[in-house]
């Protein structure tokens, strides 16, 4: 009977630890297949948001056709400086803009004097704003002398403690203005909508430019600035609009520029926003009709060079 018991004993024993064993394996099974689940579902909408991100790159480039498109339609004289369109392509809504880029302050072709407008109107003092402007003329001109292997805008680098010379040569980006010596970056930030190297006009267009771009023309009084924003928001003849400047007409057009900036945003039916930003080159001649200068999309992350809507007129 003893031996009977301890027998019993050592089988219970036995049979609860096989009984532990398989509770835990079926409890790792069940971690494994909640994983599983987890990493299934993960890769699931991974996979819908990759897709809908190569839908949105789709209609962009897409957007950037009609946009050229339209723009190639017409002559050099006749084509329009700005305008918008919407269309809806599968399960999305698209909203696009164009706009030249003549209604920005060239930073290659801008006078000193329309340059210090600009840090003037966003509220540099009018000698620092000079001193910018300077700054900014010197980055992009060269002032080596024959001879000379430094210029005097590299030396003033140098004397500063800059570890790097400027370009002196013209900018080839807007973003170039962060290596500008001097310029403070709030100043640059506030700038960077307004700017562009692309429109290789010394002047703006009056009936384009934000207001804060219309602001910098020299001899602009605020005033004038009211008057002006007035008589184009009637839609009157940009004649008109260039004669109310008075005496800031000098710096400004209603010329445009072979350079448009193509704004557009896809909204998906599933609530995802994607936008990108577009410089584009139309080409008069050849077997392409534009060339892309630009190419910003929410993927290069927030797109802040545009100017505030509120800005916009």
């Amino acid at each position: 009977m003893i031996v009977f018991a301890s027998a019993t004993a050592r089988n219970s024993g036995r049979n609860g630890f096989i009984v532990v064993a398989v509770l835990w394996i079926l409890a790792a099974l069940a971690t494994l297949a909640s994983i599983y689940a987890s990493y299934v579902a993960n890769t699931v909408v991974a996979s819908r948001a990759n897709d809908e991100r190569v839908q949105a790159q789709a209609l962009i480039s897409a957007a950037v056709e009609l946009a050229a498109y339209q723009l190639t339609a017409s002559s050099a004289q006749t084509r329009p400086t700005h305008g918008a369109f919407n269309f809806r392509a599968g399960p999305a809504n698209v909203a696009v803009e164009f706009r030249s880029e003549a209604a920005r302050i060239d930073l290659n072709a801008a006078s000193k004097e329309l340059l210090a407008g600009l840090f003037a109107a966003l509220g540099a003092r009018p000698d620092a704003a000079q001193d910018y402007a300077d700054r900014i003329v010197g980055w992009r001109t060269n002032s080596r002398e024959e001879g000379q292997s430094t210029g005097r805008e590299a030396s003033a680098y140098r004397t500063a403690g800059i570890a790097y010379d400027p370009r002196e040569a013209p900018f080839v980006h807007v973003g170039e203005l962060w290596l500008v010596m001097g310029i403070p970056p709030q100043l640059i930030e506030r700038a960077l909508p307004y700017v562009t190297v692309y429109s290789g006009l010394a002047k703006i267009n009056v009936l384009d430019a934000a207001p804060l771009a219309l602001a910098a023309l020299p001899g602009m009084t605020p005033e004038r600035l009211n008057a002006v924003l007035n008589l184009r928001g009637v839609g009157q003849d940009g004649d008109q609009v260039l004669q109310m400047l008075g005496p800031a007409q000098g710096g400004g057009t209603i010329e445009g520029s072979k350079a448009m900036r193509v704004r557009v945003t896809v909204n998906s039916d599933r609530g995802r926003r994607t936008t990108a930003a577009v410089v584009i080159l139309i080409l008069e001649d050849g077997d392409e009709p534009y060339r892309v200068l630009s190419w910003r999309d929410d993927a290069d992350g927030p797109i802040a060079d545009e100017p505030p809507r509120t800005d916009l007129r």
